[in-house]
């Protein structure tokens, strides 16, 4: 089983990839463009591949987009072009359609005189189908995404004179999946989440001078940037509406929810640490599941170390709970954005290397407890664990403060297929004997979740789990490229 996974995947593995990142904001007397760089640039972790804004004036709608970086894609002309009374942004990463420009959003359309732009978090279970219909109906797609075809439908009823909210409330009941969505209008903009609730999304305000801007995010990170309050996290299954200064709701499915069902993982690493989800600030809970991880191992060591920056809250927690000293022995390049320039055979550790550092002084002759949030396919993991030893630890204990990832995502996380998550191929010590680590250290499920604070039916747990709140067929298998 080890060979066969190592030769399958013998790529360069990376963490789960968060899925996209939304930010809108409402507000006539500000600069809108501006104000929703600095936004999706509080966003930026959550997608890499492009960036993108659509703002509106008037009747007039106007968007940019682009590969790369929200710095790479805007400068001041670009954002100077970009005036409106409100706008919305995003930053994607890729579940559905390939990373190219065309895929890039906001998703923009127009017919019989009627507009609207779209930005889209998370990944739809019927996309095909749904597509397939609307192709029978007459719609030509210019993407391969599952965004645009949430946006064909519901222009579908928007440009036949139906309000948006009408428009909402008649076709989102077909949309099967998570997601959260910024849909915007010439004079309105409207944030919303699926009936779970399974993607964050909350909304904010600035007050100035007796005027007020009114904000979506994904995170709460993003409105502490252009000095927003947070007002409350949207509902699932609500929808909340930014139109001329004003503000309201409803609920989209008809009724208010029963229970949330947030992916667990905003909790362990997707969401930033200063972010805020269902009233609980990540950092503290980060620290508490590194806590429940070292009362559950009894691990014992000279230093404990994380794989930086975002195994460092779960570290910290574990070293206070073991009272062995935490110091940075991985020092992360923070400058290394995408790249294009592939290692050869020789330099086969460049990738991890052009990231990450090993200060030798620190861990040489070390017993060392090397913490991080999760593990998905392992080989990343495999060449940080070589680093520590090529620096002269000892030993090597790796604590994860997750639980195993053994089933696949098919919420909007890239991970559609089992047999890449190497915890279902195999056992834990084949596990630690392929990382080469002197022990494996996984959090249960439930020390995971007492660190939230929160009860477990607050969450999504599938790719732990094998639990599905949105039903999914049984042989179902996902690929970013399903519509190509």
């Amino acid at each position: 089983m080890k060979n066969d996974y190592c030769q399958r995947y013998s790529v360069l593995d990376t963490k789960p990839k968060e899925e996209c990142g939304i930010f809108g904001v409402w507000a006539p007397h500000l600069d809108i463009a501006k104000i929703l760089y600095f936004g999706l640039f509080a966003l930026q972790h959550r997608g890499q591949e492009s960036a993108g804004m659509a703002v509106t004036v008037g009747n007039t709608m106007t968007e940019y987009k682009g590969m790369g970086l929200v710095s790479q894609v805007f400068d001041e002309r670009i954002l100077n072009i970009l005036r409106g009374q409100g706008g919305i942004g995003h930053v994607r990463y890729s579940t559905t359609g390939s990373p190219v420009a065309m895929n890039a959003q906001p998703i923009f359309l127009q017919e019989n005189g009627y507009k609207l732009a779209l930005a889209h978090n998370g990944n739809q279970v019927n996309t095909r189908a749904l597509r397939e219909k609307l192709i029978r109906e007459g719609v030509r797609f210019e993407t391969t995404n599952d965004s645009e075809v949430m946006a064909q439908l519901l222009m579908k009823y928007y440009s036949r004179g139906m309000s948006i909210e009408t428009a909402i409330k008649t076709c989102l009941p077909e949309c099967q999946g998570a997601f959260t969505l910024a849909i915007m209008t010439p004079r309105k903009i409207i944030g919303l989440r699926d009936p779970l609730g399974v993607r964050p999304l909350c909304f904010g305000k600035l007050e100035d001078k007796n005027k007020t801007a009114h904000f979506i995010a994904s995170e709460t990170a993003a409105l502490d940037i252009v000095d927003a309050k947070m007002v409350r996290e949207v509902r699932p299954g609500e929808a909340v509406v930014f139109d001329k200064n004003k503000v309201s709701s409803f609920f989209w499915t008809g009724k208010e929810p029963e229970q949330e069902k947030i992916c667990m993982f905003e909790f362990i690493y997707f969401a930033r640490p200063d972010s805020y989800i269902l009233g609980r600030l990540l950092h503290l809970c980060r620290q508490k599941m590194g806590a429940n991880l070292a009362n559950e191992t009894k691990l014992d060591a000279d230093i404990v170390i994380s794989v930086p920056d975002s195994g460092t809250p779960h570290a910290i927690g574990l070293a206070k709970a073991t009272g062995i000293p935490f110091t940075e022995g991985l020092i992360k390049n923070r400058y290394v954005g995408r790249t294009f320039i592939s290692p050869s055979v020789e330099m086969r550790r460049t990738k991890v290397r052009m990231k990450l550092n090993p200060m030798r002084e620190v861990m040489k002759n070390k017993r060392v407890i090397l913490v991080d949030d999760s593990i998905v396919r392992g080989n990343t993991s495999k060449q940080i664990i070589e680093l520590v030893r090529d620096a002269g630890a000892k030993e090597v204990h790796m604590a994860v403060a997750s639980p195993p990832v053994k089933y696949p995502c098919f919420y909007g996380i890239d991970t559609a297929y089992q047999e890449e998550l190497i915890a279902s191929q195999m056992t834990l010590p084949e596990l630690a004997k392929f990382l080469g680590a002197d022990s494996l250290n996984y959090l249960s499920i439930e020390g995971l979740i007492d660190a939230t604070g929160l009860p477990a039916d607050n969450f999504c747990l599938a790719c732990l789990n094998d639990v599905y709140p949105i039903p999914i067929k049984q042989q179902l298998k996902l690929s970013k490229f399903s519509l190509e």
